[in-house]
């Protein structure tokens, strides 16, 4: 059975680690600097929680790590460097989404003002368990500690208006990285096997799996952890299928009043609103 860490504000307004069980969140213990981390004490402490218990819809649950780095890869399904008219890329391309920019379950993702092309990306997510530096294919698949979900939000206007594209502009405005709602153990899990589907308002509008990569999970620390040492706790946003608003016939951005439903299978649902700044 896989186990599943979340983080929470408790009835008393504490913020708390819990494993989540079948909608019920048994307390673990104190909140930490960054959240939970897939380590194996974390992973430990959740095995042995034994605290309070709280139905898990009468807490709110927060982004359940506080990562250093939140690394993100662009154009990792092939039909979405193809919908997006680009050629498959050689090597990963990584780009960075700020930390500031994480919102938890049901959290509101406000689409700033200026942005008049607020897309959403629906990714596996993958948390750093140990310090790695440098990993070939058996470390980089032992650094990985727990996946979630993440919405990618992007902001397509920021992001395409200059020559050189402003990635991380466009991808890291507030409440632009939606993760959560746990953080699932990898233990046992087939990292070329995980199913991921974004639903906006109802309609299913991303569906893939992550067998369909260009680059794989491993193949991804492997290359990013050369010359850049990862944190446990630090995340990898693994790249977005096809699908997305911005490559739509007509386009289909983020509305005022939308909900959207990231699901990323032995996770479960990240569910979000869509609001306009006023």
């Amino acid at each position: 059975m896989t186990a599943s860490a979340v983080r929470y504000e408790s009835p008393s307004g504490e913020i708390r680690i819990g494993r989540l069980d079948d909608g019920t969140v048994t307390d673990a213990g104190p909140d930490g600097p960054r959240g939970f981390v897939p380590d194996a004490a974390g992973w430990a402490m959740i095995d042995a929680a034994s605290g309070p218990q709280h139905a898990a819809g009468d807490v709110k649950m927060l982004a359940p790590v506080v990562p250093t780095k939140v690394l993100c890869i662009g154009l990792n399904y092939r039909d979405h460097a193809e919908e997006s008219q680009l050629e498959i890329p050689a090597v990963p391309v990584l780009f960075a989404k700020w930390p500031s920019a994480m919102i938890g379950p049901e959290d509101t993702i406000v689409v700033p003002r200026e942005e008049t092309r607020p897309d959403y990306e629906a990714e596996v997510a993958v948390v750093i368990g140990r310090r790695t530096y440098r990993a070939d294919a058996d470390a980089a698949r032992a650094a990985v500690g727990g996946i979630s979900a993440m919405n990618d939000v992007s902001g397509r206007r920021a992001q395409l208006e200059t020559p050189l594209r402003q990635f991380t502009l466009g991808k890291s405005f507030d409440t632009f990285a939606p993760m959560g709602p746990c953080v699932a153990s990898a233990g046992g899990v087939d990292l070329t096997g995980i199913d991921v589907q974004a639903t906006v308002s109802g309609e299913v509008l991303q569906s893939s799996n992550t067998r369909n990569l260009i680059f794989s999970i491993v193949e991804l620390i492997v290359y990013a952890s050369a010359g850049m040492t990862l944190e446990p706790g630090d995340v990898i946003a693994t790249g977005t299928p096809g699908g997305v608003g911005d490559s739509r016939t007509p386009p289909r951005y983020l509305r005022d009043g939308d909900v959207v439903d990231v699901w990323v299978d032995g996770v479960g649902t990240l569910r979000n609103p869509v609001a306009y700044e006023p």
